[in-house]
This record gives structure tokens, C-alpha cells and sequence, in this order.
């Protein structure tokens, strides 16, 4: 073998031997033992298992459909709180619909200057709420009529006619939606209600502008 090797397996022996005989005050690990004739054996105390007979089926159908409303609240809340902002744009947006008309004698003008708000309102909302599944509408027109106090159907008729507000009705229901449709806070709205006061409470939501 040629020197260089020998010197290599040298240094590393002694090295390895300096390493192991390098010792420090963490090197030593005290553990309980246990003596069987001649040998001695690490004695140490394992964590309790318990074992249980299987779970009766009705209570795992009770724990997944404990999951399973969790799951839904957790998707309720999400899409409260993605159409709420718009809901408050939109009680902003009538009172002052409401202010300026009141204002207005004449009927033409007033007829011009709802085409101007509903031009304006398009460009402002219409690709955003477009993107709105099915039951976020739902939910925003159940807001809509929290906030404002009146069913969507009413606001539309009042702003377009009954004509116009028929229409919008039947497009809805297409959709699976109602415009007709009133808020109950402590009825089957009860956890939008709840969701809102959270809202509320934190004092900040974002108004789309």
C-alpha cells in the first residue's frame, strides 16, 4: 500500500479515536435499568394505550355530520363576507338615488338621471357581481334587503317599473335565486345574522369603489 494511504488510515484512526474519547458534561444520558440474571436492560415507562371496542355507527354518523355543518358554516361565512361590502354599497348608493329624485320635478328628468346612475352602476359592478355563484346572489340579495330594508324586487320596481322588475324576477328564479325574498335574522337567516354582527363588530370591511 502505497505511504499516502497508510498516512490517510493513520490520521483518520487516531482522529476517530480522539473523538470518541472527547466527552462533555451532556455526554452521559442517565435511564432507568432493570437487572435479568446477568444482563442488564433500559428500563423505561411507555405512555398508557387504551384500546376501545369500535365505534358504534350512529356515532360516527354524528361526528361526519358534525364535519360536515362545519364545513358548510365555514363556506357561509366565506361568502357573507365576500358579498357583504356590496350590500352596503348598494344601501349608500339608494339613499342617494332616493335624495336626487326626490329632488327632481320633472319626470323626464328624472328618467335620465336613472339612466345615468344605472350606466354608471354597470361599469362600476357589473363584472364583479357577474362573477358571484349562484349562492353568493343569494346571499347578496338577502343582505341587500337587511341593509335596506326592502326586498330587491320593491327596489327594482320602484327604480325600473313593474315591468322591468317582473323580469329581473324571472331571471332570477332561473338562477335559483328570488328577489322577493326578505331577510329573517332570527329565522332561517339566523346564521347570516350572525356572521354580519361579526363583521360588524370588527369595524372594518372593505366598500368596493
Amino acid at each position: 500500500m502505497p505511504m499516502k494511504k497508510w498516512t490517510l488510515l493513520v490520521l483518520l484512526f487516531f482522529s476517530s479515536r480522539e473523538l470518541v474519547a472527547q466527552r462533555g458534561k451532556f455526554d452521559t444520558i442517565r435511564v432507568g435499568t432493570l437487572i435479568v440474571g446477568n444482563d442488564t436492560l433500559i428500563h423505561k415507562w411507555l405512555r398508557e394505550v387504551y384500546v376501545t371496542a369500535k365505534a358504534p355507527r350512529w356515532y360516527a354518523k354524528k361526528m361526519r355530520q358534525a364535519r360536515e355543518e362545519r364545513e358548510a358554516y365555514s363556506r357561509l361565512r366565506y361568502n357573507v363576507y365576500l358579498v357583504y361590502p356590496y350590500a352596503v354599497a348598494a344601501t349608500f348608493i339608494l339613499k342617494d338615488v332616493d335624495s336626487i329624485l326626490g329632488s327632481l320635478n320633472s319626470r323626464v328628468a328624472k328618467q335620465q338621471f336613472k339612466r345615468r346612475k344605472e350606466d354608471e352602476l354597470n361599469k362600476r359592478f357589473k363584472d364583479e357581481l357577474q362573477n358571484l355563484s349562484i349562492t353568493q346572489g343569494q346571499i347578496l340579495v338577502k343582505l341587500i334587503a337587511r341593509q335596506t330594508g326592502r326586498p330587491c324586487y320593491v327596489i327594482v320596481k320602484e327604480l325600473k317599473g313593474g315591468f322591468n322588475a317582473t323580469i329581473f324576477q324571472a331571471m332570477a328564479l332561473l338562477f335559483d335565486n328570488n328577489l322577493k325574498n326578505k331577510y329573517e335574522p332570527e329565522g332561517e337567516d339566523a346564521a347570516i345574522e350572525q356572521i354580519v354582527q361579526e363583521i360588524e363588530s370588527r369595524g372594518h370591511y372593505e366598500i368596493r369603489k
